[in-house]
């Protein structure tokens, strides 16, 4: 018998399709957590395609203008120089898209003599391949654990957290229970409460919310986060977070979808939509503070890059290219205005307890006597 005729072989068959593999796995074993969808969606997502850009799925910051990650790069560096100037700090960025962030901040490093190694944590073949092509000394990671462990990190983050897979809990006549994801009627898959009461999850203050409330709690964002604060107490250094999301506990379903710029059914299409949620805020700072770092923030992206100086930044670029004036100008509104980025995004910085405090975060970004809020 050949090969193709042999059973399960596998040769001459067709692939089968992440929505026709999530829903053998919901059919066999019933419904599965919001989590666990989310995670093989994004998974599946990111390993085979670049979203970004016009003809992607969505435009972050980086891409919008050099200028962003000129002032994080410089932000990062004036905290290594305060701190002491650590010649051996590494550049590390989780999720660094095509790498247009990474060489934007390296670029402006380099005019205060700070050459860090970069180490890029990516998980998509596909984006690898653009950073590779954009920073060639980089080091590749697949999560934190395989990171320097010798040196200070100066730590970036630019719409990391809101890709990672929630849990979401909803509010019943029976109490609280997990959200999962059958099979659909109308649509591949749908959202169901479970049948585990998961009552403990939900902060006190919000247990007595009414029927058909969803709150929503990110552990995988808060491990993370932990496991990053442990190496900065450890080895030293800085990360800055930048985000859409709020500062918690609150109730509400920030579950969304993305598909060519526009929003999308997050339960169609599996695999081919951007799936994120917005992030916590609290949560995250609460994580570092665990660990015993400094927590700045979170504040609006508009007033961080403000207070930075994207406004003399843009006067500069316009001067010396003053065929793109107009174009400056409207990056420069896209990322600080506040009916566009500058008050959905927000920022929050995390430091060791003996590092400088970053600058962009003002008055209200500390509590007295300079300690970190």
């Amino acid at each position: 018998m050949s090969a193709e005729g042999m059973p399960g072989s596998g040769f001459g068959r067709r692939q089968l399709s992440l929505v026709e593999r999530l829903a053998r796995t919901i059919a066999a074993g019933g419904p599965m957590t919001l989590a666990q969808y989310m995670a093989q969606v994004n998974a599946h997502y990111y390993a085979t395609r670049d979203p970004l850009g016009t003809a992607g799925d969505f435009t972050t910051a980086p891409e919008i203008s050099q200028m962003f990650g000129e002032l994080i790069g410089l932000a990062l560096a004036d905290v290594w120089m305060r701190s002491g100037r650590s010649q051996q700090a590494c550049y590390v960025e989780l999720g660094p898209g095509r790498g247009t962030l990474a060489a934007d901040a390296l670029r402006a490093m380099e005019k205060v003599e700070l050459h860090p190694p970069v180490h890029l944590v990516e998980t998509s073949p596909v984006l690898r391949g653009r950073q590779q092509a954009l920073l060639p000394h980089a080091r590749f990671h697949d999560d934190i654990d395989s990171l320097p462990a010798d040196r200070p990190l100066l730590v970036v983050g630019n719409e990391f957290f809101d890709a990672l897979p929630i849990q979401q809990s909803i509010r019943t006549a029976e109490g609280w229970r997990e959200m999962m994801v059958g099979l659909g009627e109308d649509r591949p898959f749908a959202p169901m409460a479970g049948e585990r009461p998961v009552d403990a999850r939900v902060p006190q203050p919000l247990r007595d919310a009414p029927e058909g409330s969803i709150h929503e709690s990110a552990p995988a964002g808060a491990a993370i986060m932990m496991g990053l604060a442990r190496r900065l107490l450890r080895q030293g250094g800085i990360a800055l977070f930048i985000d859409y999301g709020y500062e918690g506990p609150a109730l509400g379903d920030t579950l969304q979808a993305v598909r060519g710029h526009r929003f999308a059914d997050p339960f169609a299409d599996a695999g081919d939509n951007d799936l994120t949620a917005h992030v916590d805020f609290t949560l995250i700072g609460n994580a570092a503070r665990q660990e015993g770092l400094k927590v700045c923030g979170p504040v609006g992206q508009g007033e961080f890059l403000a207070r930075l100086g994207i406004d003399a930044r843009a006067q500069m670029l316009a001067r010396s290219a003053p065929d793109k004036v107009e174009e400056i100008e409207a990056a420069r509104r896209r990322l600080v205005d506040a009916d566009q980025m500058g008050t959905l995004f927000k920022v929050i910085a995390v430091v060791h307890p003996d590092w400088a405090l970053p600058e962009g975060f003002g008055p209200e970004g500390f509590g007295p006597e300079g300690e970190a809020a």
